[in-house]
């Protein structure tokens, strides 16, 4: 017998959803979606409801013998209950727009009067059906004041606690529609961090070659440069890219480093087929190699090698970025003063982006070299993860 309002506002529509893994999920049964649509959840409700107490009470009536006298009051005692209970329906979503305190008296006073009314219907066709002559007596109304009182006060009670449910999943949807657009902006200034930072340091070379009177060199390095930055913002910045997309773009970026560094930039990469079409933050990597040419080959004379390596291990995929540096060093982990981004920036686009599900790891040896290794879940575009 529980119901709702009819004329509840809808909920609000459900929030963007992120890059679907391709882990097999376990089912969630989720009651939500009936309650998309009030008015249908309305009518089944109370069809549902008054229709099994109109087949209860029927059934324990007929175990006592078909009687018209029982049958015939039982039935008029369900209709007249079904209207009553439309009545408080449209009565408590009223008071519901009141102060709480007047809410509160109104429904109760709304419910005893409907108590007492129900009470007086029920004695009359009972009376009727037995004695063959209308009337009402207090000895009818008040064998009739609990069953009625129960019946109503049960339906009101569901009621409330069905339209609190609905009101609190409302505000949750709202919350998390509010946290995912608090994360999709936090994720948005983390990747728009990069872009000057990167603009910074080309634009410089660029003017040296310049200032050098190296002109194809500049121009190669604006041509390669542009082709950079077209990328960057043709991908939303919390947009997620394949590792083959990543891997092409930031061969794009050392093509232009190389220019700066000739031979002294050497690099390798080593990617596993297997975690191409998986997905990850776009430009994550580039910040890492960019770190890497920084503490790695600028310092040294001879320069440096840096390593990219991709691989796939069950539902994961780890990446390790790592060079042939001095190591890890003070100068190292603390920010720049031109800049302040680095591995903080990655590290925290990887948990705005997977939360706890993913590790970060930097590591260097005693005999030099440093690199960064990070792990996050295997996630693809389609729904069905092909077989590795």
């Amino acid at each position: 017998m529980a119901t709702l309002p009819a004329s509840a506002a809808g909920a609000p529509a459900a929030a963007r959803s992120t890059a679907v893994t391709g882990r097999s999920r376990r089912p969630t049964w989720n009651v939500r979606p009936f309650f998309e649509n009030k008015p249908r959840a309305f009518w089944t409700l109370q069809a549902v409801g008054w229709g099994g107490y109109l087949l209860l009470r029927g059934v324990t009536a007929i175990s006592n013998g078909i009687r018209l006298d029982i049958i015939i009051p039982i039935i008029v005692e369900a209709i007249v209950g079904y209207c009553i209970t439309l009545i408080l329906s449209a009565c408590y979503g009223y008071y519901r727009r009141l102060p709480r305190v007047v809410e509160v008296f109104l429904a109760i006073g709304t419910l005893a009067a409907a108590t007492f009314f129900y009470a007086s219907l029920i004695a009359f066709a009972y009376s009727f059906m037995r004695n063959g002559v209308p009337g009402i007596t207090v000895t009818g109304i008040a064998g009739a004041v609990f069953l009625t009182f129960v019946m109503l006060a049960s339906w009101s009670a569901l009621y409330y606690a069905i339209n609190f449910y609905i009101v609190v999943e409302e505000q949750l949807h709202e919350m998390r529609a509010l946290e995912l657009q608090a994360s999709s902006a936090q994720l948005a200034m983390l990747r728009y961090q990069l872009n000057p930072h990167f603009l910074f340091n080309t634009l410089n070379s660029i003017s040296t070659l310049v200032l050098l009177k190296q002109t194809d060199r500049a121009n190669a390095m604006l041509s390669r440069l542009s082709s950079f930055l077209r990328y960057t913002l043709a991908n939303e910045p919390t947009a997620h890219v394949t590792v083959a997309a990543e891997i092409e773009t930031l061969k794009l970026y050392l093509e232009i480093e190389k220019m700066r560094f000739e031979t002294r930039l050497r690099t390798e990469f080593d990617i596993d087929p297997r975690a191409e079409r998986a997905l990850l933050p776009s430009l994550l990597l580039q910040p890492l190699v960019e770190n890497a040419i920084k503490y790695a080959v600028t310092p040294q004379e001879e320069g440096a090698d840096i390593c990219v390596r991709v691989r796939f291990a069950g539902e994961r995929v780890q990446i390790a970025v790592s060079d042939t540096g001095p190591g890890l060093n003070e100068a190292r982990i603390s920010p720049s003063l031109s800049t302040g981004v680095g591995l903080a920036n990655i590290r925290e686009r990887l948990v705005q982006a997977y939360g706890p599900d993913q590790r970060f790891e930097t590591r260097s040896t005693p005999a030099g070299g440093f690199s960064v290794e990070i792990e996050i879940p295997f996630q693809l575009n389609d729904l069905n993860k092909e077989v590795a």
